[in-house]
């Protein structure tokens, strides 16, 4: 660790783990409700839970994005932090707004928009909260001794995506419009912005972690940013079937989606070169580990599954059922909850000099997570196609083929503690690094990539 400003980092990633355990926590009030078991509806009801553990899934990746950055920035750019007192302005302000949010569901204080349900007035603090901390991530930048592409796109990708969520705080009467202009934040935020953040991470991961010089890394980070917005940014056609929109674009939408894999196909292959071509072995196997699975996983679960049921002729049948869920899963937790973990595995060893990057927990918990998670999805994948036969095509009405799905939901439920018995062994290694500390100060060597023998 470079700066003392560093450690604010810590802050949001605690925060991250937090609201991770609340979302799964909500995952499995909803998983039980789908086997006929909901027994908390009378305080959680199903819409409830829903909301919450998807706005969650949202503000837990923003979080640790935030962390990310506030560790990265500083490092990139060989400076401290613009002001670490406004840092931590940013986190409480930004923690107590999603606090405030969440309890708000919980009385019925929402817009009611799938992933942008956070109420008007919360909004505006959001965005406020957001400015802050682009103004501390820029003047950091602007300050700083040196100039990185890996910086810049990171930092590109975060204000952008805060460019992206305005249209969303733009009222609509007509609730199609509002529907097309809402596919603006949530599509191109994680089919576009969020991917340059991802990308961006990634290239100062393996920089660190593979020896590979910098220049050959960024080289591949244009590539990957030029894929993303080949084929994102067009690709929100796919989403404009149930809109009401011009019938070209489910045309344009079908073409680019089928594009959007390449994005997702091009950071696999930049990640696994990048690792061969290593002259180096870094002794951090576990953020290794976790830096690699990013990748291929994000692959597969937003790039393949997304293609998979993105185009028109099969949209038409899978809209807005569980094969959704299939998607959703893997690729938030292939391209985004995986990237956290990966910062937070390379940067605590480094803000607490405590050297717990390879013991068997953690080994446990990135298997058992990733096993857990990718049998969540093939039990989302069963219910889902089951559920477009019985309903879209047999025509049952919806309450007759959930009843059918219940005997896939407990399959899932045993998944689901698999994963969250993988996510409590990662946890519990987050907690036994402790605090960070000063005496970490200038340690940034100190995980210096050893010579491969």
């Amino acid at each position: 660790m470079k700066f003392e400003s560093q450690k604010i980092a810590y802050h949001f990633f605690a925060l991250s783990m937090l609201l991770l355990v609340l979302q799964i926590i909500y995952g499995f009030i909803m998983g039980f409700a789908h086997m006929g078991y909901d027994v908390f509806h009378e305080w959680i009801p199903f819409n409830t839970a829903v909301t919450t553990h998807k706005n969650l899934l949202v503000v837990w990746i923003l979080s640790g994005f935030m962390g990310a950055a506030y560790y990265i920035i500083p490092d990139e750019s060989d400076h401290p932090l613009f002001s670490t007192g406004l840092a931590k302005l940013q986190f409480w302000s930004f923690a107590i707004v999603g606090v405030i949010a969440v309890a708000g569901f919980h009385v019925g204080w929402w817009e009611g928009r799938k992933f942008l349900e956070i109420p008007r007035p919360l909004d505006w603090l959001v965005a406020a909260n957001v400015i802050l901390f682009l103004v501390i991530i820029l003047m950091t930048l602007i300050k700083g001794k040196q100039q990185t592409t890996t910086s810049w796109v990171l930092t590109m990708g975060l204000v952008f995506a805060a460019l992206l969520y305005l249209p969303g705080m733009v009222y609509f009467d007509n609730i199609s419009v509002d529907s097309f202009f809402r596919w603006w934040v949530v599509h191109l935020w994680v089919e576009g912005v969020w991917e340059l953040i991802m990308g961006g991470i990634l290239a100062y991961l393996l920089i660190k972690l593979t020896g590979v010089d910098r220049e050959v890394i960024e080289k591949w980070l244009y590539v990957v940013v030029g894929l993303t917005f080949l084929s994102g940014i067009l690709g929100t056609g796919h989403h404009y079937y149930y809109t009401g929109g011009p019938s070209y674009w489910l045309m344009i939408g079908g073409i680019f989606s089928a594009l959007e894999p390449l994005a997702f196909l091009g950071m696999t292959v930049f990640a696994i070169t990048m690792y061969r071509k290593g002259n180096k072995r870094h002794p951090n196997k576990l953020a290794l580990f976790w830096t690699l699975s990013t990748a291929i996983v994000s692959f597969l679960g937003a790039g393949l599954l997304g293609l998979a049921h993105t185009l028109p002729p099969v949209n038409l049948y899978t809209h807005g059922t569980l094969v959704t869920a299939m998607h959703g899963h893997l690729a938030f937790w292939g391209a985004y909850a995986s990237l956290v973990l990966a910062i937070m595995s390379y940067a605590m060893p480094l803000m607490t000099g405590r050297k717990i990057f390879d013991n068997r927990m953690g080994n446990l918990a990135f298997w058992c997570s990733n096993i857990g998670m990718f049998a969540m999805t093939t039990a989302f994948a069963a219910a889902g196609v089951a559920q477009v036969y019985l309903e879209r095509i047999a025509g049952f009405e919806f309450m007759v083929a959930a009843e059918e799905t219940k005997p896939h939901f407990f399959v899932l439920i045993l998944a689901a503690t698999l994963f969250t018995v993988g996510i409590g062994m990662f946890i519990s290694n987050f907690l036994k690094f402790g605090l960070p500390n000063d005496e970490a100060l200038g340690t940034e060597n100190e995980f210096k990539p050893l010579q491969a023998s």
